[in-house]
């Protein structure tokens, strides 16, 4: 393996197999969040390094989906084995540019294994339907077959496992891709994207352009890219949606979120706190399954937010290098000042402030971009901390009466994409998982991400386009069906026929 990439240095693209210095003038800064110290500089692209990168996918395209999957699976297989190797490599590279706890950076590369691990069934998935003697002496079939360039634009927050929700399931099915990551921390992808080739992955198939809106926009209007996937805020998604479908593409655009936690009288207080503290502190709250809203059902408020505000302040917030630290910092002092903000916003609508995490700085790393764990709560559905995301450690508490008035709140809120709902009442969670208009439902699970068979999408303004990202719909995106009829020359009748074809 060549130079780290967490060393100090310039992050330049990777382009036709190889890391390429850029000549656009244009670069940005790179934080350690834990230190608030530039530790590189990430380039910014220009159009026509853009334009290089999809010349190369281009070209490599027709090779590649040419190739069996079964050979495809096995370059799949090879990086498969490449990342459990380097799994510690790549979350350190995580911890060091986002600033999330070294476990936590484990899990993310573990999650994004499980797809790469998916996409290695390949063979099996792109599989047509046959039928026999559809009509006499006629035969149908379909086939899947890939879409050509394809490109990918991913957060900040995991960017190992949201590219892994992407890049292997595109390339396996056959097509070549572009990686736009964030600029905030590139380094994985590039990682990433040399372990690709030592897989045996042939150049051109797999390029990172690094960058911002130039990059994204000259991605989304380019004629040779047939498909875009993002993940993101959700008026950047809507964007995105809008300005590819504009322009032809397939687009499958993931956007923000207001998850919330429904805890009903009968659920175990002990484990509904483990799982708040979690869902709500975990990653600093960048996630965009992050519980934000504990909806609290009758008087089991008056026994959770004590345990709860006792343990927010006593969350142990440390470099994520640290292996008991629980939480780290916030990517950058950008996100920590608007995250802080919403703080002030919710003292100032009358919320009632139980934890305030503001002006947290740990002994050694005060320059750092750090803010604490922060409680609300008698938060009303008025308030901007309820209705936004602010995507940051900061859980508010919403009081109610009874189950109807949980579920009419949560299906009231203009996103839809992941809930949960602790009780231990099996009719009371049978009836959350059919009501509740929210893409991705946990029964006692805080934060229920899909697996990698099975795939992840919200709903209403969480989600802008018709298919989930992996499993078996990431298949669907990123490959077009076909379908083949066909009889030979003894079988078919003299004569022109003028009439519909119909089963005979």
């Amino acid at each position: 393996m060549t130079q780290p990439y967490t060393d100090t240095r310039d992050i330049g693209h990777y382009i036709h197999g190889e890391r390429v210095a850029s000549t656009s003038g244009r670069a940005q800064a790179v934080y350690n969040p834990a230190t608030g110290a530039v530790a590189r500089q990430v380039a910014l692209a220009s159009v026509d390094e853009v334009n290089a990168a999809v010349a190369s996918a281009k070209a490599a395209f027709p090779a590649w989906s040419e190739t069996p999957p079964i050979r495809r699976a096995r370059v799949m297989n090879n990086f498969l084995a490449l990342l459990n190797e380097h799994r510690d490599e790549l979350a350190a590279m995580i911890t060091a540019e986002h600033g999330k706890v070294f476990t936590d950076a484990i899990g993310e590369v573990s999650r994004g294994i499980d797809i790469v691990e998916f996409a290695c069934g390949i063979p099996q998935l792109l599989k047509g339907d046959y039928t026999d003697q559809v009509s006499t002496g006629i035969d149908n079939w379909t086939m899947r077959q890939s879409l050509g360039v394809v490109a990918g634009i991913t957060p900040f927050n995991f960017p190992c496992m949201v590219p892994c929700w992407m890049f292997p399931v595109a390339i396996a099915c056959g097509n070549s891709f572009i990686l736009k990551p964030s600029e905030r921390d590139p380094s994985p992808s590039l990682f990433m994207a040399e372990l690709l080739k030592k897989a045996g992955l042939p150049d051109g198939v797999f390029n990172v352009v690094q960058g911002d809106k130039l990059a994204v926009d000259t991605l989304l209007t380019h004629p040779d890219v047939k498909a875009v996937s993002f993940v993101g805020s959700t008026p950047i998604a809507q964007y995105i949606y809008e300005t590819g479908a504009h322009h032809g593409k397939r687009v499958q655009a993931l956007g923000g979120a207001k998850n919330h936690m429904v805890v009903m009288p009968d659920a175990d207080v002990d484990q509904v706190v483990d799982a708040l503290i979690g869902a709500a502190y975990g990653s600093a709250g960048e996630r965009c399954m992050a519980i934000s809203v504990a909806v609290l059902v009758g008087d089991i408020a008056d026994k959770v937010v004590p345990l709860v505000a006792e343990r927010a302040k006593a969350l142990k917030i440390k470099n994520g290098m640290e292996l008991d630290a629980e939480m780290g910092p916030i990517v950058t002092a950008v996100a920590r000042d608007r995250i802080e903000g919403y703080i002030g916003i919710g003292v100032e609508e009358g919320a009632q402030l139980v934890v305030d995490g503001r002006g947290f700085r740990p002994a050694g790393f005060e320059d750092g971009f750090w803010t604490g764990g922060t409680l609300f709560d008698h938060v009303t559905p008025e308030m901007r901390i309820y209705k936004e995301e602010i995507f940051g450690p900061v859980l508010a508490c919403v009081r109610v009466a009874d189950f109807a008035t949980a579920v009419d709140l949560v299906n009231a809120h203009e996103f839809g994409n992941g809930v949960a709902c602790y009780t231990s009442d099996g009719g009371v969670a049978r009836e959350f998982a059919r009501r509740i208009q929210v893409g991705m439902v946990g029964i006692n699970v805080p934060i229920p991400v899909p697996m990698a068979w099975h795939g992840f999408g919200g709903w209403k303004k969480s989600l802008f386009g018709d298919m989930h990202a992996y499993g078996e719909e990431g298949v669907r995106f990123y490959t077009k069906q076909k379908s083949v009829m066909q009889r030979w020359p003894a079988s078919i009748a003299k004569g022109a026929e003028f009439v519909m074809p119909t089963a005979k």
